[in-house]
């Protein structure tokens, strides 16, 4: 049995499919075949139910894969312990962040951490918050700056800053000039908002309740459409198709400020969420979590509430 193998069974429980799996590990696939018959027949039990389009886990091998990845994880512990002896920050950081963030605090995150701790190359991942937190699990990323709520996973969390919400409208728009909008007055609007799997859909939908009583199929097309990322809402909201509702750091991106678009906060009380960074309990780098926290601490995005510091050892 090797770590190797290991290896490839996780990738196979993770993609459902051998072909993707060696893929994603960089071989062939009658290597990953060979190599997993052959940990089939070491340990004398069969891990994947093979044909159809999708490999299956057999609940034996259910057991034997979540084995497997506290197995890898403890493996890159061991590397990650020893690179400490020389220095706590050597090393690239895998950071995961959800596709709402990463456009407004990377391009001020990426120079701060360079400045702060070059030895620390940060390895970057945009996706959904779903996948972030299931890659973190596994052992791909070693962190992830993601927005609650979170499902109960029992990862380590560290709040980071608190974001208010605000409406994004036509610079001839009859609200161009208003102060202040409640939230209740969007429900008459055409709203553009992003597609499902994003989590900011979703709490704009709280701050909305009525717009998800709306169907695509139907009358809704009249009221809501949805857009790829948030940059592509708001050249539609330029556009004169809509408004949007966007989070405060979005103001941030060189170029937002124009002659299209006009922005107003929300009356009191203000829609918000809590951005926050996430990572394993057992990752053994604690010096390369409070760096990354620093680093974004200091990258004063417009509009955000950053919050108190608190050791990492403190946090659960």
């Amino acid at each position: 049995m090797t770590l190797t193998e290991l290896k490839y069974i996780v990738a196979v429980a993770r993609e459902r499919h051998f072909g993707r799996a060696a893929e994603a590990c960089f071989v062939s696939q009658p290597t990953l075949s060979v190599a997993i018959r052959k940990l089939e027949d070491e340990l004398g039990v069969v891990l994947f139910e093979r044909g159809g389009t999708e490999v299956g886990i057999t609940p034996i091998g259910l057991r034997v894969v979540a084995q497997a990845q506290r197995v890898l994880e403890e493996g890159a512990n061991l590397r990650e312990i020893a690179r400490q002896g020389h220095d706590p920050l050597a090393g690239p950081l895998r950071v995961g962040i959800i596709y709402t963030i990463g456009p407004y605090l990377l391009p001020k995150l990426v120079p701060t951490q360079i400045s702060a701790t070059p030895q620390m190359p940060l390895l970057l991942q945009e996706n959904y918050t779903t996948r972030l937190l299931e890659l973190l699990r596994q052992g791909e990323i070693d962190c992830a700056i993601v927005a609650l709520p979170l499902p109960d996973t029992g990862l380590a969390i560290h709040p980071l800053y608190d974001e208010p919400f605000l409406v994004a409208v036509p610079r001839h728009h009859p609200w161009a000039g208003r102060k202040e909008i409640a939230s209740s007055e969007l429900k008459d609007e055409t709203m553009l908002l992003l597609g499902s799997g994003h989590c900011f859909r979703d709490q704009v939908l709280e701050v909305c309740p009525e717009l998800s009583r709306f169907s695509a199929a139907s009358e809704g097309i009249q009221r809501s459409f949805e857009g790829s990322s948030l940059e592509t809402i708001r050249h539609m909201v330029a556009a004169g198709i809509g408004v949007t509702v966007l989070p405060s750091s979005s103001l941030s991106l060189p170029g937002v400020q124009n002659d299209l678009l006009s922005f107003i906060p929300f009356k009191k009380p203000v829609p918000d969420r809590r951005v926050v960074l996430a990572w394993r309990k057992s990752f053994p780098r604690p010096a390369a979590i409070e760096a990354l926290i620093e680093a974004v601490r200091v990258c004063h995005l417009d509009g955000v509430n950053y919050l108190d510091p608190m050791p990492v050892g403190e946090l659960v």
